[in-house]
Parts: structure tokens; C-alpha cells; sequence
């Protein structure tokens, strides 16, 4: 979600950009204040409370953050609390968010859905003081004060690369995404310049899946059926691409390339099996985890202002994004990658 920076690094390379000394010692705050915290010497008030707050929050993704975000409000000795619709709803989220506000907590994580609809209730909290950083979907143009999670334009040039690859150059491409937010945009964007090497590769259909991976279904089912089925899909959100995944197996349909995103178990068993080619890892749990630790930092070390362009501004404390790194996965490393998850990783 952030804007493409000047310099980029290898796809899955994973590195954190600070623009100031201020700002590595603001992330050495808080890489000590975790420390104090597990240690026992606290300083925490028994009124501070930290929110993390998303869309669809029982969606595996959202288990896997409010693991890091839990895990980080523990070592830091604060109540926390991960609040947000049941399934895709950026309008209920943002009631959610403003209802947060109102209690005027220590700080709010969010992920947002519709940045449009999202910009002004984060403005109105971080008026009334109140620290606001942006995790996995970004409000670029809101005033948060900085955004953690995946470098998705990269991310999108990963899978395209990939893609291009396996299709050899040609053929016909539909893409499973949510126009409107900005992660999923950057991802788009990412995909579409490597395509643009590759003109004999279109993409013939982007399908608006709202959050319902029964759109993915029922359209995958019916494309299927065409005179001119697609060679290729690519899903810019985590649980299309098993859906696409079950309808071929279904009608015993092979060659088709699938391109996903995230880890859903579903996802990895069916790149286990070899239907869907590979998806490409975020990690929400760090989003999360570091995201709670920024948020404390910046509430227990006042900032002379929380009125500030982390973009812009030369001299801000904080980086405009930290970049969290994300990881292909395919069939050749696919086991490793379900071997080094913790036995209760969401995700």
C-alpha cells in the first residue's frame, strides 16, 4: 500500500526503511520497551488499551494478526482487543473504528478496507490525539502516521514474473481481486507492468469478489463452461484461488496456471497437490506484533506533534513504511514452510 519507493530489493527480501536517526531510535524504543515489559518493569498505566481493528476478522489472516498483535500486547504487559465485522464490510468497519475512537484508547492499529470511506475517521482520531497506524491496507492519504506491512507493488511483480513464466508468454488471464483498496491495487499495478513485456498475455476479466469466496466459485464455474475458458487466474486476495482450485478439480480440468495470495490451508493443499501453482506469503503476525510496539512507543514517548507527513517530512520520527517482506511459496517449499509454522499459527 505504500507508494513504490525509489530503491527497491529482491522480491521476499526483507528490510525495514528508516529515513532519520530519530527514527531508528524510535524503533529502539520500542525493541526496549518490549524488553522492560517482559522483564517486569512496566510502566503502563492500568487505563491504556491498544486496538487493532479489520474487516472480516474471522477470516484466517485476521486470526494470524490478532496472534502477533496478542502476542505483542503480552510481552508489553497492556489489555488489547481486536474488534471488526464478521465478513467484508468496509462501511462496518468504519463505525467499528469510530466507536474505538470514542473510547479514546492508547492507540488503534487498522487495516482499511475502502480508504475513501476510512480517511476521515482517522483523521478525527488522530485530532483528538489518538496514535493511528495503518497495517496490510493502507489509507495513504489519511494522517496516520505510518503504514506496516507488504510491499504489494512488489508483491504483484512477483507473482507476474511467475506468471509469465509458467505461461510462457501467451494467453488469456482473469483476476480475482476488491477494486477500490489500495493494497489490492498496488498488486494489480505490480502484475500489470510485468505483463506489459509480455504482450501476447492479456488479462480478459478482473471479477470484484467483495469478499465472498462464492463469487470465485459461481464465476470460475461459469468461465469454465465457455467457448473461450481463461489459460490463467490470479487472485489478489487469499481465499479465491482454492475456490477456482475446487471447480477444476471438479470437472477434471488440468493446465491451468493459478497465481494466488496468502496461506490459507486451503490454499497450500491444493499447491500441495499441484493445481495451483504457487501464492506468495504476507505476515500479518509481525504486521501486528511490531505494529503494537510502534503504538506504544509513540504513546509513552509523546511526538511534539501526531500532525505530521512520515512521507514528506525529512525529518519525521517515524518511517513512512516499514516494509514486512513476503515469500513465494510453491510446491518446492511448500512443506518447509507448513514445518516451521507453530503448531497454533492461524494462517
Amino acid at each position: 500500500m505504500q507508494r513504490h519507493p525509489a530503491r527497491r530489493t529482491a522480491p521476499g527480501h526483507h528490510r525495514y526503511r528508516f529515513g532519520t536517526a530519530r527514527t531508528i531510535a524510535v524503533f529502539a524504543l520500542a525493541t526496549l520497551l518490549l524488553s522492560l515489559s517482559a522483564c517486569g518493569g512496566s510502566p503502563h498505566a492500568p487505563t491504556e488499551k491498544y486496538y487493532l481493528v479489520a474487516a472480516n476478522i474471522t477470516n484466517g489472516y485476521w486470526q494470524t494478526a490478532q496472534a502477533g498483535f496478542q502476542s505483542g500486547a503480552h510481552l508489553l504487559g497492556v489489555p488489547w482487543e481486536m474488534v471488526g465485522p464478521d465478513t467484508y464490510d468496509p462501511k462496518a468497519e468504519v463505525e467499528t473504528f469510530r466507536g474505538i475512537a470514542s473510547k479514546k484508547p492508547s492507540g488503534i492499529l487498522v487495516s482499511v478496507a475502502d480508504p475513501g470511506v476510512m480517511k476521515d475517521a482517522i483523521d478525527a482520531a488522530v485530532a483528538q490525539g489518538i496514535p493511528v497506524i495503518t497495517i496490510d491496507a493502507d489509507a495513504p492519504t489519511s494522517k496516520r502516521l505510518t503504514f506496516i506491512g507488504t510491499n504489494n507493488y512488489q508483491a504483484g511483480s512477483m507473482g507476474g514474473r511467475l506468471l509469465a513464466e509458467r505461461m510462457q508468454g501467451k494467453g488469456s488471464v482473469v483476476v480475482f481481486t476488491m477494486p477500490g483498496q489500495a493494497n489490492l491495487e498496488e498488486r494489480l499495478q505490480g502484475y500489470k507492468n510485468v505483463l506489459s513485456g509480455h504482450p501476447q498475455i492479456k488479462i480478459d476479466q478482473i471479477v470484484d469478489v467483495k469478499g465472498d469466496p462464492r463469487i470465485a466459485f459461481d464465476s470460475a464455474s461459469k468461465m469454465m463452461e465457455s467457448k473461450s475458458p481463461p489459460d490463467a487466474f490470479v487472485c489478489l486476495t487469499s481465499t479465491p484461488c482454492s475456490e477456482v482450485a475446487d471447480v477444476l478439480d471438479r470437472k477434471k480440468i488440468t493446465g491451468k496456471i493459478l497465481i494466488a495470495m496468502d496461506t490459507d490451508p486451503n490454499t497450500l493443499n491444493w499447491i500441495k497437490k499441484g493445481s495451483i501453482a504457487a501464492t506468495i506469503a504476507q505476515k500479518p503476525f509481525t504486521m501486528a506484533s511490531f505494529g503494537i510496539a510502534m503504538l506504544d512507543t509513540v504513546h509513552h514517548y509523546n511526538l511534539p506533534s501526531l500532525d505530521l507527513n512520515s512521507m514528506q517530512d525529512t525529518r519525521s520520527p517515524l518511517p513512512a513504511f516499514v516494509d514486512t517482506g513476503a515469500t513465494l511459496i510453491d510446491k518446492s517449499n511448500v512443506d518447509a514452510f507448513l514445518k516451521a509454522q507453530p503448531p497454533a499459527a492461524g494462517k
